[in-house]
């Protein structure tokens, strides 16, 4: 159990965060649910309805969407796309799918390799790039979950005002849902921007998202 913990203990740090987080978010979101609902005179929900509820999904997916969408752009755009001197970056030299010897693959595999990047058929080249289309699925469906939560809850709210109902395709059209998801979105790719050029010429001791301390500028993590 100890070297189970101990081999993956990044990926079950971040798992108890993000149940942490979205157990806070969904008690914090329910609270502030109810509290408006005592205010306009309407009946409140126990947490658990809460929770199943479009307020919660949109609230959720439109932040889930997003993530999704910025590492499935990362993992593509760094296929081809290269800033010299940063972590975040391949080595100049190395823009491109590179070839079946560097990513062993097929006759090029070795004794360890994954099955499916053995085979040197179909399966290794859907498994070449199972992970944008695993991290693009994701997003595709997230964003759908987020588009089908806020619709519901934008003619929820329609007809406690007694206004007009949407229909989805309307919904989609509609300014405050782009807002919402553009809102998400240029801060998700803000964020890898700035990584990308930080990693340039700062530093942070034994972490893999940093170059060695010791390493110059201009020098790209490929390089090292």
């Amino acid at each position: 159990m100890r070297r189970f913990l101990r081999e993956n203990s990044l990926s079950l740090a971040f798992a108890a965060l993000f149940l942490a987080a979205l157990g806070g978010q969904s008690y914090i979101g329910w609270l502030k649910f109810n509290e408006e609902a005592r205010e306009h005179g309407s009946s409140t929900v126990s947490w658990g309805r809460f929770v199943l509820s479009s307020d919660f999904g949109v609230a959720v997916l439109e932040n889930w969407q997003s993530e999704f969408l910025q590492f499935f752009l990362f993992i593509l755009a760094t296929i081809w796309l290269v800033q010299r001197g940063s972590a975040e970056s391949k080595d100049l030299k190395e823009a491109g799918l590179q070839s079946d010897e560097q990513q062993q693959i097929g006759r090029h595999a070795n004794e360890r390799s994954p099955r499916w990047a053995k085979a040197g058929d179909w399966r290794t080249a859907l498994y070449s790039h199972s992970l944008v289309i695993v991290m693009g699925l994701i997003f595709l469906l997230s964003w759908f979950g987020q588009s089908v939560s806020g619709w519901t809850t934008f003619n929820e709210e329609q007809r406690d005002h007694n206004d007009p109902t949407v229909s989805y395709a309307g919904y989609l059209g509609r300014p405050d849902f782009w807002e919402r998801s553009l809102e998400n979105w240029q801060s998700e790719f803000l964020a890898i921007g700035t990584m990308a050029v930080f990693t340039i010429y700062l530093r942070q001791r034994g972490s893999p998202e940093s170059k060695p301390v010791g390493s110059p500028h201009e020098e790209t993590a490929a390089s090292n």
